[in-house]
């Protein structure tokens, strides 16, 4: 049977358009995978924001407190300053923003209208924080129930509460940048390093600050003779200290919040125990101490 040039070029068009088909499908399935890739994972979420100890500065402290609904003060000597409410409220809360907002806040410190946050907000860890994991939680804090809290007013005395003085503490205080694993260490000492250090923004309480409120890096986590409220001290956390308790000491402290002679922590440690380090598992717990075990050892500040 005879082949005619108008039926070789149907069935030309036939496999034109099945290609064409058939590369439209792949890539509306790659577009879907990396939709799906993007999409972070509220479940992992819900872990990383005990390691960052979210419920703490997010949650009014009297009873009955909707969590993550704000409200939470922190006296500094600026000033007092509130937890935001951070639930998917449209207008309370975060309802209106977008992951990329969320992920500007976090690594540099900046409002989506473009404002700065005051470094009450301790974005100066946060920066350190992977995409990934902010990606999975900000997908938990959307699954939180919507709480129309509204939000309070900063207290903060003049001209500390100028949000544009702030352009100038960052230039001065804020180094945005993830966390760089260090090839040398062990896994198990990066990963503590990176709870430590971004989720866990230990050295905001244990790190002595100046005058303008900016850290005094050469004795990051050498311990604080006043935290942030100016309420008492945070400890040295470098081996100066912890040279003195054994792996088991260690660890039943920050699980349970209780010393090897049977004291007890201070009102501020133990809550972080409560909302944070006894949530860890136990693999992040040991790399945790891994890490403070490894910094070079700081003496206690001058009283």
């Amino acid at each position: 049977m005879a082949v005619t040039r108008r039926g070789v070029e149907h069935g030309r068009a036939r496999v034109l358009r099945f290609a064409l088909a058939a590369g439209m499908l792949a890539l509306l399935l790659d577009v879907a995978t990396g939709i799906a890739l993007a999409q972070g994972d509220a479940k992992r979420g819900q872990y990383l924001a005990k390691a960052g100890g979210c419920m703490a500065c997010h949650t009014e402290n009297k009873k009955d407190a909707k969590p993550f609904a704000g409200g939470r003060a922190l006296k500094t000597p600026f000033g007092t300053f509130y937890g935001p409410n951070i639930t998917p409220h449209p207008e309370a809360g975060l309802g209106s923003w977008s992951e990329a907002d969320f992920m500007r806040a976090m690594h540099m410190g900046v409002r989506p209208d473009g404002a700065h946050y005051f470094p009450a907000f301790p974005y100066s860890s946060f920066t350190k924080i992977t995409d990934s994991d902010l990606r999975d939680l900000w997908a938990f804090l959307r699954t939180l129930p919507p709480s129309g809290r509204a939000n309070q007013a900063h207290d903060v005395r003049p001209p500390y509460n100028l949000r544009i003085l702030v352009a100038g503490w960052k230039r001065l205080f804020f180094t945005p940048g993830p966390y760089i694993s260090d090839p040398a260490r062990p896994a198990a000492v990066n990963r503590g390093a990176y709870l430590v250090q971004a989720l866990g923004h230990c050295g905001e309480c244990h790190t002595p600050r100046n005058s303008l409120g900016g850290p005094n890096l050469d004795r990051f986590l050498g311990g604080a003779k006043k935290t942030a409220d100016g309420e008492g001290g945070a400890p040295n956390l470098t081996p100066t200290r912890l040279k003195k308790l054994s792996d088991g000491e260690l660890k039943d402290l920050l699980q349970t919040g209780l010393t090897a002679d049977g004291d007890v922590v201070s009102e501020a440690m133990g809550e972080v125990i409560r909302n944070t380090t006894s949530q860890l598992t136990l693999e992040d717990l040991a790399a945790m101490m891994a890490y403070l075990r490894s910094l070079a050892p700081l003496p206690d500040e001058a009283k």
